[in-house]
Parts: C-alpha cells; sequence; structure tokens
C-alpha cells in the first residue's frame, strides 16, 4: 500500500497531544494543544500575523479580526497563533464570547476572568502562569538586597525597590492601584503568607465584587477593584508588565464574537462595540504598549448592516474594504488590512491535510495506514462531489468526516472503505431532499464563501 510517507514527512507527536488532537478534531472542536501538527496552508495568513507579533515585541500594538464561517478554521488559526506566540515568548490570554461573557456591561469583567484564568507561558502553556509570572518583579527587586538587614528594614527596602521595578506602570489608568496590589503580592510572597499572595491574585483575576471584600481580604484601605467599567484598562497594564517581567508582550484572542451580533438589545450591542473602538484606536494608535489582540468571527458579524460591526458607523468606516481591493471582480488579496478574511482551502491543500491526518491516525493506534492514496483521493472527491460543496463545505466537516472514516475502519477490520462509501452516498441521497428543506428553513444558515474557490483538479494533485 502507498501510504504517502515520502511525500509528506509527519513528525511524532506526543501519545497524550495526539490523542486530544484526534478526539476533538473528530468533535469539530479545536483542542488547545497540537494545532501545530496539522498545519497545511494558510500561509499568508500566519506570516500577517507573526509580523504582528514581531511588531509588539518592538513595543508597537496591534489588533486583527479573523474573519471566516462557521467551520472555516478561524479557532484553528487562533490556536496556532497562540502556540506560535509562547514558542517566541509571549504571554497569551483567550476566551470565547458567549451569552454571559461579552466585552461591555455586566459581561464584561466575565471575560476578564475568563482571560485571566487562561494566562499562559511557554513554562507554563496550560493557564494558571500567574505563579510564574509574579515571582519575577520579586527576585528582580531583591536580587542584591543584603540578607543581613534587620528584618523591617529588609521588608521597608524591598517594597521600595519593586515600587521602583514597577514604577513605569503607574502612568497607566488604573495603574497605582495595580502596582499596590502587586507590592502587597510581593511583601507577602517575602513573608512566605500564602493566604495574602492568594487574596492578591484574587483581585488581579478581578474576582472581587466590592472594594469591601477586595480592601478586608488584601489589608488595603483605598484599593478599588477590577469591574466591568475598568477591565480594558487592567488588560493593558497587564501587557506593560509581561513586558517588565522579560516577556516579549501579551497576545489576547477572543473568539465566538459572533455572540456580540447575536445580543438583541440594541443599545447593550452598541455598548459591545465601542469597547471595540476603544481597543481598536488604542492599539493602532500605539497607545497599548506590547498588546496584541484578535478577534475571531463570522462574516455576518462584520458585514451586517443591522447588527453587525458596519452598524456601528465609526467600525464600518475603519474595516470595510477599500474600493482598489474591493472592485472590478474577484477581490484582491490583502493581509495588511485589519480585516484577514480566511480563503477556502484549496484541493490541494484539503488532501495534504487528510493524509497528515491518516498517518497520524495510524500513530497513535500503532496500525498501518487504513487507506491507499487513491482511497484518500476518492474520499476528497466524493466530499466535494456533494450537493453545494464549492460553496457550503468547510475543512471542519471534511476533518470530521475523514477521522470518522478511519475510526470506523480501526473499530470493524472486517469493513472495507468501498462498503463504507457506499452506505454513505446512500444515506446522503435518500436524506437529500429532507436537509435541502432544513436548510432552507435555517435561521443561521452559512454564509457564501468570501472568495470562490481555487480551480484546481483532484485527478492533478501535487502533494
Amino acid at each position: 500500500m502507498d501510504n504517502g510517507a515520502s511525500k509528506l514527512n509527519v513528525q511524532r507527536v506526543p501519545r497524550r497531544v495526539l490523542g486530544a488532537l484526534l478526539s476533538g478534531i473528530s468533535a469539530g472542536v479545536v483542542p488547545r494543544q497540537g494545532a501545530p501538527y496539522i498545519a497545511i496552508g494558510r500561509v499568508d495568513e500566519i506570516r500577517a500575523l507573526s509580523d504582528d507579533l514581531a511588531r509588539v515585541e518592538d513595543g508597537q500594538s496591534s489588533m486583527r479580526f479573523l474573519i471566516g464561517r462557521y467551520g472555516s478554521g478561524k479557532s484553528f488559526l487562533l490556536q496556532l497563533l497562540r502556540a506560535r506566540a509562547l514558542e517566541l515568548g509571549f504571554v497569551t490570554a483567550d476566551a470565547d464570547l458567549s451569552p454571559e461573557r461579552k466585552l461591555s456591561g455586566e459581561g464584561g469583567i466575565s471575560t476578564y476572568r475568563e482571560l485571566a484564568r487562561n494566562l499562559a507561558t511557554k513554562a507554563q502553556p496550560d493557564g494558571g502562569a500567574w505563579s510564574v509570572l509574579l515571582p519575577r518583579f520579586v527576585r528582580a527587586a531583591t536580587e542584591n538586597l543584603p540578607d543581613t538587614l534587620p528584618p523591617a528594614e529588609y521588608r521597608a527596602e524591598a517594597e521600595r525597590r519593586m515600587r521602583a521595578v514597577l514604577s513605569p506602570l503607574t502612568d497607566e489608568v488604573c495603574g497605582y492601584d495595580y502596582v499596590t496590589v502587586l507590592v502587597r503580592w510581593g511583601a507577602a510572597y517575602l513573608d512566605d503568607d500564602a493566604e495574602k499572595q492568594s487574596a492578591c491574585l484574587r483581585w488581579l483575576r478581578g474576582e472581587y465584587r466590592t472594594k469591601t471584600d477586595a480592601r478586608a481580604a488584601i489589608g488595603l484601605r483605598a484599593v478599588g477593584v477590577i469591574d466591568d467599567g475598568n477591565w480594558y484598562a487592567h488588560l493593558r497594564l497587564l501587557a506593560r508588565l509581561s513586558r517588565l517581567l522579560g516577556q516579549k508582550g501579551l497576545l489576547v484572542l477572543i473568539d465566538e464574537c459572533v455572540n456580540l451580533y447575536k445580543i438583541p438589545n440594541r443599545i447593550s450591542r452598541e455598548s459591545n462595540y465601542e469597547k471595540i473602538l476603544s481597543m481598536y484606536n488604542d492599539t493602532l494608535q500605539g497607545v497599548a504598549e506590547g498588546l496584541m489582540i484578535v478577534l475571531g468571527g463570522t462574516p455576518r458579524f462584520l458585514e451586517d448592516t443591522r447588527r453587525g460591526l458596519f452598524s456601528y458607523e465609526a467600525l464600518r468606516s475603519r474595516l470595510s474594504d477599500a474600493r482598489f481591493t474591493a472592485e472590478g471582480g474577484t477581490p484582491l488579496k490583502n493581509m495588511m488590512s485589519p480585516v484577514i478574511r480566511l480563503r477556502r482551502l484549496s484541493d490541494n491543500e484539503l488532501m495534504a491535510l487528510l493524509i497528515r491526518l491518516r498517518m497520524l491516525h495510524a500513530q497513535y493506534y500503532g496500525t498501518p495506514e487504513a487507506l491507499s492514496e487513491a482511497q484518500t483521493t476518492g474520499f476528497l472527491r466524493e466530499e466535494l462531489s456533494r450537493a453545494g460543496a464549492d460553496e457550503m463545505i468547510t475543512p471542519r466537516e471534511i476533518i470530521r468526516d475523514f477521522v470518522t472514516l478511519l475510526d470506523l475502519l480501526y473499530q470493524n477490520p472486517a469493513a472495507s472503505f468501498d462498503e463504507v462509501m457506499r452506505r454513505t452516498v446512500e444515506a446522503s441521497s435518500s436524506g437529500a431532499d429532507d436537509d435541502a428543506d432544513d436548510a432552507l428553513g435555517a435561521l443561521d444558515a452559512p454564509e457564501a464563501p468570501l472568495t470562490p474557490p481555487p480551480a484546481v483538479t483532484l485527478d492533478d494533485l501535487e502533494l
């Protein structure tokens, strides 16, 4: 059997990561680890986002909008960017918006708490990176402090030096409270006071609802709390803090922004769009040092003139395509725009992706590859020949179907590829009319692709 190994080499993947990867993509979700192992295509998008990371490393800031249909690869690209940023030495924080998590109003602090919970570094990639980051400024302040000083003098001098290390943060909005709590955490760290450290950390993560609770727990008489109104200011402070602590900057990834489009109340919806405008202005004007924000959403979230970002004139005028790229047939590619529209993967790229998945599946289960290259090509041809596939099918659907096929063949050794495909075709044919009726009545039917698919035939695949 020709397994294509000579054409597409796949490195060994840790079994734990590979298991999570296969189970995640078969369920239609993107796991937090393992995305780079199945990265095919998206070269232009990755290069553009990597250039943004380089600018943030130089002390600038950036904001991007990843726009694509459901299943087009937005979440995958965000996780790929997250992995890349961690390798480069950035701090990352990611969150998915939901009916409870928004950017403004009561949902704003919920989003901040999720971002703070998912704070990650290369040494702590699964979140909870506060324990790695915070001791750094204490060590920097006490590095040359004589141990022979009396305890009271040692602590006073240590606090003074910690304030000096963190002094650049006091220029920011809410900076004084932020530095005060950080110094209190540093003093508790030196005293090995776990209870006080925990109280300060809860404040940094935005977990106190009232000033009274925060002041009682931390022991400070004049400190506020992180709330719906100021959480973004503290996100900017976190970006500057990350650079003070030796990191390259802060990457913030916010997915499922279509939930903002779904907010029924116009005033609440526009309040969230005002927050996006504030983020956009800060980052593009270079005010938010060391901060990169990437929002993921659907074309409807961006372009709908009644409820999307384009319903808010200040954002529409900033994010709409210039006439040079939008007029005259197929839009020209422009990766320097704040908006990155995800194109359809070419047939060549889809085939290369399937071969990689086939090899990874065999690697995880320790079996020979279940399909030949001809059978893999036949599967992809069948997927792309479905009614409306050129416009409607997405990488998520193809990947899920392919991994399910591999799982079926693994669990049913007596079944053949031709038999499974025949059953699938018959089932699809019998349910075609019902599926068409359901699609016509769906409230959130998938949008049309942003660009037409490349004219590549499966008979001339070059892997």
